[in-house]
């Protein structure tokens, strides 16, 4: 398979980025995305030149950090997967592919096709844990009986790997599925429902403060994201918002 493969270079976060473009051959369909780019690159260092700086570390869709703006798609054309995911058959020979790096302004560059994603750290501690101390004899958390629909719309939503495609997909660069996702996992569960109130104003606040924006329903951030995360995570995480800013 012969491609050519328009990719963003950028020094540095204060440095102006361009698209270069590289004809690249020999891709066998089977080879995912990332695979194709490790040919690149040994390619670009046997010529002495840079190599594409690229994140990356599970290659098993599970952390998250090989996020690409792909043909304009976060993490290419194909549904529920992640980059390293994504499989070469998806293009076809003489294609041109055009590899950006996630475009938000919470999510600077700091180098080619890699993004800080630390506004999503932030807004993790300022709320996404439970810290009740317990005292006394404790009960096994297995003993607390929890409605298997709630267990399972927990479990859903705690499969968020934080990738930032629900960012990149959507045309505010809204954090709110993300945000949403981390509150719902706990505020489902009655372990949760102590630092319900404090969390998700916190949350909410760090949200903001990070540069996020704002939620219009387009939904284009489920259609993205690779973990499937649903819509109804951010009408609970308004719901718990409002409830706990009208508290009393």
């Amino acid at each position: 398979m012969n491609l050519l493969l328009k990719i963003w270079r950028q020094k540095d976060a204060d440095s102006k980025g361009k698209m270069v473009d590289y004809p690249i051959s020999g891709i066998e369909g089977d080879m995912s995305f990332l695979e194709m780019l490790d040919v690149l690159n040994q390619q670009l260092i046997d010529k002495g030149e840079e190599p594409v700086v690229f994140d990356h570390d599970c290659r098993e869709g599970i952390c998250g950090s090989c996020s690409l703006q792909i043909n304009g798609e976060p993490h290419g054309p194909d549904r529920l997967i992640t980059t390293c995911q994504l499989h070469m058959r998806k293009f076809n020979d003489g294609d041109t592919i055009v590899i950006e790096p996630f475009r938000a302004t919470a999510f600077p560059v700091i180098k080619d096709l890699m993004i800080d994603r630390t506004a999503f750290d932030r807004i993790q501690q300022a709320g996404g844990y439970i810290s009740v101390n317990t005292s006394g004899n404790t009960v096994d958390a297995n003993a607390i009986p929890i409605e298997k629909d709630d267990a399972d719309k927990s479990f859903n939503a705690a499969t968020c790997i934080g990738c930032g495609a629900c960012v990149a997909a959507c045309k505010n660069a809204s954090a709110m599925l993300f945000t949403s996702a981390k509150v719902s996992q706990f505020a489902l569960l009655p372990q949760g429902r102590v630092e319900a109130s404090e969390r998700v104003q916190n949350m909410v606040r760090q949200m903001d403060l990070e540069g996020f924006g704002n939620c219009t329903n387009t939904g284009a951030c489920e259609v993205e994201c690779p973990k499937g995360i649903s819509l109804e995570n951010i009408a609970r995480m308004n719901r718990e918002y409002l409830s706990a800013t009208t508290e009393g």
